[in-house]
């Protein structure tokens, strides 16, 4: 039987979000964190055809920096394995920047235009071909989506009466996520993480709401991150349903 779960959006942009997921149990908190990290693929360039490099950095310098950058990924349109060519040809005195860069795909595009590869003096030049392939974050680094991407149990804070009157307040700091006695959702940075800011004068209780974690990710701009935590969750439902198969065998 399916089993439901609560999702509740505290700030949603296409790179970065924060939502709160109820109903889940640590291990399956952090099997998403896992799989948002190493199992949604990403293009990467993997390979670099130097046709000419006259600038102070080595080939494979240069070929390093273009591995980082990222790429949009369209994951319907492409299978792991599968590879996109990209081109540059920058002459100087000029700065190469991953928006020079023209693929051979007009979706697969860097997601960022300003990223510097190198900056070129008079007479040095950079022309180079490169194939960039989908694969995982479980075989290199460089293929993870997801830059940022972590959770913290949401904290219920309730106010428990006034604090003693002559004691000196220390304070009391929080990261994350509270939910109010009203069931408002808070992040601590509109408090400066120290609850004293937030009920001075006042005594609380600070409990982990049971299966409820607050999971802030960013991406690398490879897709959104709606993108990224739907892929993950699908991730997770096939390896389920693969061991499913093969222990009712």
């Amino acid at each position: 039987m399916a089993h439901e779960f609560d999702v509740e959006f505290i700030e949603r942009g296409d790179r970065k979000a924060r939502f709160l997921v109820r109903g889940l149990t640590p291990a399956i908190a952090n099997g998403i964190r896992r799989a948002m990290v190493a199992d949604v693929p990403t293009l990467s360039i993997d390979t670099v055809r130097f046709v000419e490099n006259s600038s102070v950095m080595f080939d494979e310098m240069i070929a390093l920096r273009l591995g980082l950058v990222p790429l949009t990924t369209s994951l319907d349109d492409f299978e792991e394995g599968e590879t996109v060519t990209l081109a540059l040809d920058v002459e100087g005195p000029a700065t190469a920047y991953s928006g020079d860069m023209v693929s051979s795909v007009d979706y697969v595009q860097p997601a960022d235009e300003n990223i510097p590869i190198i900056e070129l003096k008079e007479n040095q030049r950079l022309e180079f071909e490169a194939d960039a392939v989908l694969a995982s974050g479980k075989s290199h680094a460089k293929h993870q989506g997801g830059v940022a991407v972590g959770y913290r149990h949401l904290q219920q804070v309730e106010v428990v009466g006034d604090a003693p009157e002559f004691d000196e307040e220390e304070p009391h700091i929080l990261r994350g996520v509270i939910e109010t006695e009203d069931g408002e959702l808070v992040h601590t940075d509109e408090f400066d993480n120290d609850l004293t800011n937030r009920y001075p004068g006042k005594e609380v209780a600070v409990n982990d709401v049971p299966g409820a974690f607050v999971f802030h990710v960013e991406t690398d701009g490879s897709f959104t991150v709606e993108e990224l935590v739907l892929r993950a969750v699908e991730s997770i439902n096939l390896r389920a349903a693969e061991l499913e198969e093969k222990v009712s065998v």
